[in-house]
């Protein structure tokens, strides 16, 4: 079975990877502060400049107090990018249906076989770490999880210039990677109406029925999810 799920995602991937990103011509118009880019699966981050176009694989990151204003040429469009996000270029586009359910479907592959290798490794919670171990361990998981917050910011940023099935795929890929995100309703909720925005009722309405359960939810949080539900299923 592990086999199976890790021969899936290398075929999905391979798949992915042969859709073209279109030739898009994409620049940036404004910088200021603090802006970094990294291009690929590279962790060297370099200062982003006016005028600078961009590679499809990049990502940018932006400080605090920091701005950017990105420009698709083929769109004829802008996409300001506020302070504290992080965001990967390849995002800023529209996806047909079915490269949304190719991505989705390599997603949930992806999420099962995350869940099943962390059932097999069976790590004691209680494990002790001691000294410079253990601060180590700790400012390498709060480091983690700021870099989960800054592409949650990001994701905002592509939701709101209306690009849902972006901001789907990738809510559902940030809250895997960092657990203890997904029990956050502003982050689920984020996920949920990207799906809904992208057109997927049913994986929508999934999503909301599994926020409804989460434990911390508060009644005015509870009211509103299940408001979702109701309006989804008249539909």
């Amino acid at each position: 079975m592990k086999g199976f799920r890790l021969f899936l995602v290398f075929i999905l991937t391979c798949v992915l990877a042969a859709v073209a990103f279109g030739g898009e011509n994409i620049s940036v118009h404004k910088v200021q502060g603090n802006v970094m880019i990294r291009v690929g699966v590279t962790e060297t981050w370099n200062k982003v400049n006016t005028g600078d176009v961009l590679n499809p694989d990049a990502t940018v990151r932006t400080g605090k107090n920091s701005s950017a204003v990105i420009f698709l040429l083929s769109a004829n469009k802008r996409v300001l990018l506020p302070p504290e996000v992080m965001v990967d270029i390849s995002d800023m586009r529209e996806l047909t249906q079915e490269e949304l359910m190719l991505k989705l479907t390599m997603e949930k592959v992806r999420a099962s076989s995350y869940e099943w290798k962390n059932k097999e490794m069976n790590i004691p919670g209680t494990t002790v770490v001691h000294g410079e171990a253990k601060d180590k361990k700790d400012a390498s998981a709060e480091a983690n999880i700021e870099a989960g917050l800054l592409q949650l910011n990001g994701i905002r940023v592509l939701y709101e210039n209306g690009y849902y099935s972006t901001s789907a795929l990738r809510t559902m890929d940030v809250l895997r990677r960092y657990p203890s995100l997904g029990e956050k309703f502003e982050y689920r909720m984020l996920g949920a109406q990207a799906l809904e925005k992208a057109r997927l009722k049913g994986e929508a309405l999934n999503e909301y029925v599994l926020i409804s359960q989460l434990p911390s939810l508060t009644r005015e949080q509870r009211d509103v999810v299940q408001s979702r539900i109701s309006q989804l299923k008249k539909q």
